[in-house]
């Protein structure tokens, strides 16, 4: 089982890297990103998931997962427990820029939350896009944690993309027994939902 998965995540990396290659054609021109957390077999080992949308067709551009070290009250278990916990967020968002380059037009509108390194990356790859950042808003019950309470959620694609991950993959569902055990497995997971969901949900289609 486990080599048959390995297999098939490996044939929807392709893919879709395939169907990004495609949207060169008609480049993405309102791009939403953030990132979700989760965790490796426990919470003192939290972990995130960069996601980047294209904000008007709905598709799912990319999804990278990254350890990174435990945060607030866990922060001082997690290190007494486990050690230095070495953050690879950056790197993470390294790549899903990189991928996003030839992607997304230069003039883009690129839409995020307040997170401190966001701003650098974007202006760094996207210099001429006009760029705005959204204070973060508390999330409803409903949505898995990822929908936002109130009447108007500006980043409101890339939240309820983040909302179906976590509803559709068991190991990022908050509440649950299921938990990651190889991020590795994680971002294989990831690519096969990414390319059920452009593919199939969204029929691949993509208009110039």
């Amino acid at each position: 089982m486990a080599r048959r998965f390995d297999y098939w995540a490996e044939k929807s990396r392709d893919k879709n890297a395939k169907f990004n290659q495609k949207l060169q054609e008609s480049k993405v021109q309102r791009l939403q990103f953030d990132d979700l957390i989760t965790k490796e077999k426990t919470k003192l080992k939290p972990v995130s998931v960069t996601v980047a949308v294209d904000a008007k067709r709905r598709f799912i551009l990319s999804a990278e997962v990254a350890q990174i070290p435990a945060f607030g009250h866990l922060a001082s278990i997690s290190k007494s427990k486990y050690g230095n916990r070495k953050s690879y967020h950056l790197e993470a968002l390294t790549k899903t820029f990189e991928s996003l380059n030839q992607v997304v037009s230069e003039n883009a509108v690129i839409e995020s939350d307040e997170h401190q390194n966001y701003e650098r990356f974007v202006r760094s790859y996207f210099p001429n896009a006009k760029y705005t950042q959204y204070k973060g808003q508390k999330a409803t019950v409903a949505g898995q944690g990822k929908l936002k309470k109130g009447s108007y959620d500006p980043i409101f694609c890339v939240n309820q993309t983040l909302a179906m991950m976590r509803d559709s993959i068991s190991t990022l569902v908050r509440r649950t027994w299921c938990t990651t055990q190889d991020i590795k497995r994680l971002q294989g997971h990831l690519e096969i939902f990414i390319y059920y969901y452009n593919q199939k949900c969204l029929g691949g289609f993509t208009p110039t």
